[in-house]
């Protein structure tokens, strides 16, 4: 029997920089939770996402913590043991019970049990363990205290015993096996946590229980298997035969058993359940995700002593790295079909996981389904995360490739590092083993890389520095547990040695010498394999920037706009990477910078995808960073730290679209990439026509396609689109079905682009507004930045490319009653037209009619606003 420590705790500090206003002061705390958010609630600390704060939050993991609560435990009745156990304890501490210590935990990663039944006594009592606070049972009321170290200090001196091993950022985090992310990354901040992050519960139990239990699934032809591996714990003092039961039951409720006699003294078992005609679980996209219900049981004299229960599903996966004409591919098949993979790297989703519940998981994998992604990465400087994670991603079809969790540094190989990191892969393996969606084990994040080009070997001498837990104990240990899956070493990899871990003809790449140092256009200096690592920063949504930034005045290089940027050099790259295509707007017009660094953001992501997907299938997938933030902050995500989509998830969605056309320089020319993620093939006729910007035809061309299933093909363009262009005023678009491809000559500074609209009027409408506007001139990236009206609306669609004289309704779900008006300012309905001074063209003529300001209103009725002034 399981019970839930659930009764109140306290959190004190102990020792170290405590501040004089919190020495001695006792707190409520939170169990699951973490000290932060404990002083947060009590209203002793500001909220560390705001403004400075985090900065002046430095202290909390530099100082010692004490958890601690009083049980109502009975004593143990005959035959009876009593375990506590923790599911997550981050991370060095010592947990006592009545001042007896029973552990010193050393790793956020795993679960920790400890055996309290001798602590307990035994009383002859009965044992039906419920756990309450009773004050009348004195005798039976025990202090469980959880003290926590410094953790910063703990890793530095963690550190300096096994010897200083290279990392990035400024702490060791490679010394401790704790969230790399937690001492702070180039998006996250330094927040050094401490506390019972996970639930803690008592288990009571007789005769034996289920240690572990790892389910393997495959399917042969139509024939399901399920093998069922079992680890049992005994008492030694009661042996008595066992016997081992798995059901499973199909979709439509038909259950199939099968068990095992384990004898009396057997500690391991396995029993394997064949099911006919299996319904077999996709991706998303590829067909259907029907799960199995699975429950295993132990069993004394038909009498249950144990039950564990979950989920499965049949499908088969394969990653085919054999070598080919171009290299080494990195092919991912499942049912023995390659998947294209569209997909987006997955960090912690807060910086206090406690706080991620289902509904959250629920809501940002949603986001990655709505935008077309099958596959989310969950990124090796983070956490394996909670069971609903993967549940929902097994519910969804969402692929994951799952890394071991180390990233950007050297770890030590020796004891006592060594233990623990077999213990930690050992449990995620065990426990993750029944996930369908699970589809790659990946041995770290940039550290082969960061061996081979970051000047670590000089570094770092005679020092071990992980590769043996990369190509030799985690393949061994993944192979032995969990053969279902493939393993691949790191990302990036070659598969070989004897080449450069980052070479983009072999395995995985990541690309971010673009990010750092070139324009986006250099994504088309690379025909990948495979990209499991590239992206683009922009600024999170207004709304949330405001909730979290109160600058005055609010600049690109303000304070606390500055503390929310943590990539080195990020804003200057900002600037940089914007000069080759758009004038950088000064920073007395902050909101036109912030539109301009969306749209820069969304337009390199869209131009790295584009031309990644024209070269399929030698391109197998892109996996783009990052699909979430885990706080306010300008960095590479889609969906910020609010939960709001950028114009970047627009954009991710456009790209991962199952069918695309996009118009590619190649050989010295222009052609037309038309690709088709689809089961069915697309015959069609594409028209391909040069417009000038007010909408007059100047050629016309139709080409005949023919795309089989899953795959993409490419046509040249007639020269003659091309040869006569007037770049500053022409472009090519190529439609077909819906779909449509826009290509310029030239940038958005030197286009003479016009700043008016046709018209534009919005109208209530149940469950929201509609917003109609007609383009005069074409008109790039029409995009509605609802947040600024109501924070809580939600979008349809953004980043659109109106052509001359073309109409586009928007609808804005909301549960306001606005203003109208309010979603035609300026502010608020936006292209990149506003952010062009077109050479050439007359300045537009003033509006008739002023600028609405965003703010709610009492007036719910059609609102038709003619906007043809200048957007600034």
């Amino acid at each position: 029997m399981r019970h839930p420590v659930d009764q109140p705790w306290t959190l004190v500090a102990t020792g170290g920089a405590v501040p004089d206003l919190l020495r001695g002061v006792e707190v409520p705390a939170t169990v699951p939770g973490v000290v932060h958010t404990d002083l947060l609630t009590a209203g002793l600390v500001p909220d560390p996402y705001l403004d400075e704060n985090e900065a002046a939050l430095q202290w909390v993991g530099r100082t010692a913590w004490r958890y601690r609560t009083r049980l109502h435990l009975p004593a143990p009745a005959p035959g009876e043991r009593v375990e506590l156990v923790f599911g997550g304890l981050d991370t060095v501490a010592e947990v006592r019970l009545d001042d007896q210590v029973l552990g010193t935990p050393r790793n956020m990663h795993r679960t920790h049990r400890y055996d309290v039944t001798a602590l307990l006594g035994a009383d002859g009592s009965c044992g039906d363990a419920h756990i309450e606070h009773d004050e009348s049972e004195g005798h039976d009321e025990h202090e469980l205290v959880v003290d926590f170290a410094a953790q910063l200090d703990a890793a530095e001196a963690m550190s300096e015993a096994q010897g200083p091993r290279v990392h990035t950022n400024e702490h060791p985090f490679n010394a401790v096996r704790k969230m790399a992310c937690n001492f702070g990354w180039d998006w996250g901040p330094d927040l050094v946590t401490a506390g019972i992050w996970r639930p803690v519960h008592v288990e009571r139990w007789r005769t034996a229980r289920l240690r572990t239990v790892r389910p393997l699934a495959t399917v042969g032809g139509t024939t399901g298997r399920v093998e069922v591996h079992v680890e049992v714990e005994r008492d030694p003092s009661q042996a008595s035969p066992l016997v081992l039961a798995a059901t499973v039951t199909t979709p439509g409720g038909t259950p199939y058993v099968v068990s095992v006699d384990l004898g009396e003294s057997g500690g391991c078992g396995v029993v394997t359940v064949e099911l006919p005609d299996v319904a077999l679980w996709w991706p998303r996209g590829y067909g259907d995700q029907p799960l199995y219900d699975l429950a295993v049981t132990l069993q004394q004299d038909e009498s249950e002593l144990d039950r564990w229960e979950g989920r499965t599903g049949f499908r088969t996966v394969t990653l085919d790295t054999g070598p080919d004409e171009h290299g080494t591919p990195f092919v991912l098949s499942v049912n023995h079909r390659p998947v294209l993979v569209k997909g987006a790297n997955w960090i912690p989703d807060d910086c206090f996981p406690h706080r991620v519940d289902r509904a959250r998981y629920a809501a940002r994998i949603g986001d990655a389904v709505d935008a077309g992604m099958n596959l989310l990465r969950v990124w090796g400087g983070g956490l394996y995360e909670s069971d609903d994670f993967y549940d929902l991603c097994d519910e969804q079809g969402v692929l994951v490739w799952q890394d071991f969790l180390f990233a950007c540094a050297a770890y030590a190989e020796e004891q006592p590092l060594r233990d623990e990191v077999v213990a930690e892969a050992t449990e995620a393996v065990t426990r993750l083993s029944p996930h369908p969606s699970l589809v790659v084990w990946n041995g770290n994040n940039e550290n082969l890389w960061g061996h081979e080009d970051w000047d670590w070997a000089e570094q770092l001498g005679d020092l071990t520095w992980g590769r043996g837990y990369y190509l030799d104990v985690l393949p061994e240990l993944v192979g032995r547990l969990d053969p279902t899956r493939p393993y691949s070493p790191g990302s990036p990899w070659s598969f070989d040695e004897r080449r450069h871990p980052n070479d983009p003809a072999h395995g995985t790449m990541h690309i971010w010498d673009v990010w750092n140092s070139l324009d986006y256009k250099h994504y088309r200096d690379y025909v990948p394999r495979f990209v499991s690592e590239f992206g683009y920063q922009g600024p999170p949504t207004w709304a949330t920037l405001n909730r979290a930034v109160h600058d005055a005045p609010l600049t690109p290089s303000s304070p606390a706009m500055s503390s929310h940027q943590k990539a080195v050099g990020g804003a200057t790259k900002l600037t940089h990477g914007m000069e080759p295509h758009l004038d950088v707007p000064p920073d007395d017009r902050f909101e036109d910078w912030h539109w301009a660094m969306q749209v820069q953001q969304a337009r390199a992501v869209t131009f790295g995808l584009e031309h990644l997907r024209s070269w399929h299938p030698v391109c197998s997938g892109a996996i783009v960073w990052q699909l979430n933030d885990c706080w306010p902050v300008t960095s590479w995500a889609a969906v910020d730290g609010d939960g709001r989509r950028k114009p970047l998830w627009f954009a991710l969605r456009h790209a991962y679209a199952a069918r695309l056309l996009s118009v590619q320089p190649r050989d010295g020319g222009l052609v037309l990439a038309v690709g088709n993620d689809t089961d069915e093939g697309w015959a069609t006729q594409v028209t391909v026509r040069r417009l000038d910007l007010d909408g007059a035809e100047r050629a016309r061309t139709t080409l005949t396609v023919d795309v089989p299933p899953r795959s993409t093909v490419t046509a040249p363009l007639a020269l003659a689109l091309g040869t006569d262009a007037d770049v500053r005023r022409d472009v090519l678009v190529a439609e077909a079905g819906g779909h449509r491809a826009v290509w310029f000559f030239a940038e958005d500074k030197d286009l003479a682009l016009s700043r008016e609209w046709g018209s534009a009027r919005a109208e209530a409408v149940p469950g929201g507004y509609d917003v109609h506007v007609t383009a005069a001139g074409l008109q790039r990236d029409v995009c509605l930045l609802v947040d600024k009206v109501d924070p809580d609306a939600v979008l349809d669609e953004a980043m659109v490319t109106l052509l001359p004289g073309e109409s586009r309704t928007f609808h804005v779900t909301s549960r306001r009653v606005l203003d109208p008006a309010a979603l035609l300012d300026p502010r608020v309905l936006r292209s990149t037209n506003q952010l062009v001074t077109s050479p050439g063209r007359p300045e537009p003529s003033a509006r008739t009619e002023p600028s609405a300001r965003p703010e709610l209103s009492d007036r719910h009725h059609e609102h038709d606003h003619e906007l043809r002034g200048t957007h600034r």
